[in-house]
């Protein structure tokens, strides 16, 4: 099993890039920088594809509203030149909240938005002139739409990789349905391992039954919270804030799509409560009530004997990378022991 974590986009560069060579030394596969609206997440993986020689180094995610699907192909490939082959484009489509309210973008069709930028960004690495006739994106851009001087182009430089990584952030049956049929990867968030197959094993399972043949294994990267240590157990509660924080409060009531897969996973009542509280501005209210379960089930963080059957329990849901946030101890000692018990595991 791989494993990974996140560095925090806010972090200052030549920190980040330390981090990024204990995190490396250690044994971790994958770095995923995320970008929400902070600073954008292409500039420090730029910086750490320089800093660092054997990490891969992943966007944990781009949102497909605020570049252009040929942006996003120019992006990924500098990045991958930069990293020597070792970049990994994540993508997602964000949230109403984000895309509309920070990127002043309309928030819609985004499984179809998401699949034509697949389609654009592969053949923009396959260095063929970019025309395409989408629901979304036509290239070049009609006459009636611009001025008509627009003409079919490709990339310019040879690229390392002509088939670079595509991992997608999707919790929707439909989007989760194409990811596993056309993606290389999928970044599922607050996966509780043994009711991941009630919220999607039909739609995973339906994806891969027409997977493309050329693409690779399937990779689910999934977890959370990790600490180990015969203390560790207290960590748990660490992760009610950011919980809380997606459940009750990224998107409104009916359009948050984290408050649903808390519903999926048999806590509708107390899904409604956390949103209640957290949009009503009781934050610490909506964190204590998520229900232990669903903290204890969705980390990693207790004794050795926990930790391997929470690995276990991540490996038979079908998880095949750890994504990990380590606490309770210097990171790269946290994620170098994860990484022996997960060799062992």
């Amino acid at each position: 099993m791989r494993i990974s974590t996140s560095l925090n986009y806010a972090t200052d560069p030549q920190t980040a890039a330390v981090q990024a060579r204990e995190l490396e030394a250690a044994g971790v596969d994958r770095i995923w920088i995320p970008e929400a609206y902070g600073f954008d997440a292409v500039s420090l993986l730029g910086y750490l594809a320089a800093s660092t020689s054997t990490v891969e180094l992943g966007s944990g995610i781009l949102n497909t509203y605020s570049r252009t699907p040929a942006l996003l192909a120019q992006t990924a490939a500098g990045l991958d030149a930069l990293s020597e082959g070792r970049f990994v484009l994540g993508l997602g489509a964000s949230g109403p909240q984000v895309i509309e309210g920070f990127h002043g973008m309309p928030y819609a069709k985004p499984l179809t938005r998401i699949k034509e930028i697949i389609e654009i960004c592969r053949s923009a690495w396959r260095r063929e002139p970019l025309v395409y006739d989408g629901n979304v994106f036509t290239l070049p851009l009609p006459p009636d739409q611009g001025t008509g001087l627009g003409k079919p182009l490709k990339i310019i430089n040879h690229l390392k990789r002509a088939e670079i990584p595509i991992y997608i952030a999707a919790l929707g049956q439909k989007s989760v349905e194409e990811t596993a049929a056309s993606c290389d990867g999928w970044l599922p968030f607050l996966v509780y391992p043994e009711r991941m197959a009630r919220v999607w094993g039909d739609a995973v399972t339906a994806g891969l039954a027409r997977r493309d043949a050329a693409l690779d294994d399937f990779d689910v990267v999934a977890g959370g919270l990790v600490a180990i240590g015969d203390d560790a157990a207290q960590y748990r509660d660490l992760g009610r804030p950011m919980a809380a924080l997606y459940i009750g409060g990224m998107g409104a009531r009916g359009k948050n799509f984290y408050n649903d897969v808390c519903r999926q996973y048999g806590f509708a009542d107390e899904a409604t409560a956390i949103q209640d509280a957290y949009l009503d501005g009781r934050k610490e209210e909506a964190a204590g009530l998520l229900p232990d379960e669903l903290i204890e089930n969705t980390s990693l963080c207790g004794d050795e004997a926990y930790v391997v059957d929470r690995l276990a329990a991540y490996k038979d849901a079908g998880v095949t990378s750890l994504n990990v946030t380590p606490v309770g101890g210097e990171a790269a000692t946290v994620l170098g022991r994860l990484r022996e018990l997960a060799e062992h595991a």
